[in-house]
């Protein structure tokens, strides 16, 4: 699967993020390398806005080691925050605006960040949940190169941590996961590398095909790994333009479609559903100039993706990653496209197993925990030894809690997550295969599967849906199309009709919520 020299590629990385803008201003200074929804930045003109945020990070007295915590949604300030920082040795602390004020103060404490930077000021409508958060922590309005943002105060008792000696195995960014935390409760905080990163996004620039000319969509948030690395590393490693957009609608990827003549677009599948629900009963191919299309961050339904293949003419692709490598594990290829529900072959330098409960390979076809090893691979989870201990296993494997399998290819495909797991009349469920087959029904835009304590110890299937208004369906026809496709112990005891299914800013569900749901809401 090599359709390029890696050991030219891994010789090629430089040591620190900052290497990817320098290339390109002194090689294409006047090419536009952001477009923030305001103006076109060159690549020269970003190039001089992080020297500039660089020095107004020291002037705030940010240091080699400390954690810089920065709230916000997508702006070119948080791309000139994520290198300045780095070209200091700081840690960027990327955190959604969206996040509850419990959520934000639980990472700022966890990280021990030495500052705080909120992108928006009051009245700003970029993102006024941002402001808010600035207000209560009583930040500061100051000016930037981007225009106005709030810095808090300095937490003079925060400790550095130490800089590794060789660059690229410092820490550039603390990436805490989506509604997770850990054993102990606080929050999950994955240290990524200058190469995690780097390995990434060069990586997926490559597979992309990425070249100058391409003008990528930048809605998936960089407060995300997926948005961090694949889309604005990945973008600006090949020299293309990244249009930012601080969330998703249909109408606005619409409009950027039109407008900006989108080469790439990177999505999550309930962003793709909801554009289809904006489009009605219209299923003729949009006109674009795309060329790439892909879906990641959860699982893709294959229904879904026949649809969204018919409207933007081309194939929609699918992988599979997650925070702890950087994020990509697998994708599906260019020159491969696929009609199952593959997340594709393993990409070039990483290695992948599926194993038993006792580490050791299983044939092709069978299910097992899936390892993954390569330089992706995070450096740990930030102030929780035990749990990075937890999650390596012997020879540089990360156990990354999901249950996969293998065709005879080496293709993977993801069944579930292990803690997801549910025990039903002393069988397995994996909620994956359940929303597999209600988001394959036309009537339901998204669903979720959950389990809920039952009698006797054993657990019920509860499933939660968005209905797609298009189709109207009754609960009984679900029962019955479920009934069709699943064993008698795989289907919902009952199904539950929501407006909106509860999400982070990425789209990714967030299942924790659902437990308590019992009925439409």
């Amino acid at each position: 699967m090599n359709d390029f020299d890696l050991h030219t590629l891994l010789a090629s990385l430089p040591a620190r993020l900052g290497a990817i803008v320098r290339r390109w201003s002194h090689d294409t200074p006047h090419a536009p390398a952001l477009h923030d929804g305001c103006r076109h930045w060159t690549y020269a003109q970003l190039a001089a806005a992080i020297d500039a945020t660089a020095a107004n990070l020291r002037a705030l007295d940010v240091r080699a080691g400390d954690r810089l915590m920065v709230v916000g949604e997508n702006c070119a300030a948080q791309v000139a925050l994520t290198f300045a920082a780095a070209d200091l040795d700081a840690w960027i602390v990327h955190v959604n605006g969206r996040l509850s004020a419990h959520e934000v103060d639980q990472i700022r404490d966890h990280c021990g960040a030495r500052r705080v930077i909120y992108t928006s000021a009051p009245g700003s409508s970029t993102s006024p949940e941002t402001a808010a958060h600035g207000l209560r922590h009583a930040a500061i309005v100051a000016d930037s190169p981007f225009g106005a943002w709030m810095v808090g105060a300095l937490h003079t008792g925060r400790v550095p941590e130490p800089v590794h000696a060789a660059s690229e195995y410092q820490v550039a960014a603390l990436v805490y996961t989506t509604g997770t935390t850990s054993a102990t409760g606080a929050p999950k905080g994955v240290m990524l590398s200058h190469r995690n990163l780097l390995f990434v996004a060069a990586v997926s620039s490559r597979l992309r095909g990425l070249v100058p000319s391409d003008r990528a969509y930048g809605v998936l948030p960089i407060t995300h790994v997926y948005g961090l690395t694949s889309v604005m590393l990945g973008t600006l490693y090949a020299g293309a333009c990244l249009y930012l957009c601080p969330r998703f609608t249909p109408a606005a990827l619409l409009a950027a479609l039109r407008e900006h003549a989108l080469t790439i677009v990177q999505g999550v599948p309930a962003m793709y559903a909801k554009l289809l629900e904006r489009l009605g009963s219209v299923d003729d191919s949009l006109p674009n100039h795309l060329r790439f299309a892909y879906a990641g961050g959860s699982p893709l339904a294959p229904s879904l993706k026949a649809r969204v293949e018919r409207v933007l003419g081309v194939p929609l692709h699918n992988g599979y990653g997650l925070t702890e490598t950087s994020p990509t594990v697998s994708q599906t290829r260019l020159d491969q496209p696929r009609t199952d529900t593959s997340v594709g072959h393993a990409i070039p330098g990483v290695a992948v197993r599926v194993v038993d409960a006792h580490g050791v390979p299983v044939a092709p076809g069978v299910d097992g925990q899936l390892w993954v090893r390569g330089p992706n691979v995070m450096l740990g989870y930030y102030r929780d030894a035990e749990l990075t201990a937890a999650s390596m296993r012997d020879g540089g494997w990360l156990d990354t809690g999901d249950v996969a399998r293998s065709d005879a290819d080496g293709a993977l495909f993801i069944v579930g997550r292990t803690k997801e797991l549910i025990i039903r009349a002393g069988f397995n469920v994996y909620p994956l295969e359940v929303e597999t087959v209600l988001n394959a029904h036309p009537g339901v835009t998204q669903s979720a599967v959950v389990g809920r304590p039952g009698g006797h110890g054993d657990e019920d299937v509860v499933a939660y849906i968005e209905l797609d208004a298009r189709h109207p369906v009754a609960l009984e026809d679900l029962h019955a199309w479920l009934a069709q496709h699943l064993a008698p112990y795989k289907r919902p005891a009952e199904i539950i009709v929501m407006a909106a299914l509860p999400a982070a800013a990425t789209g990714k569900i967030l299942k924790g919520r659902l437990r308590t749901c019992t009925g439409k809401e």
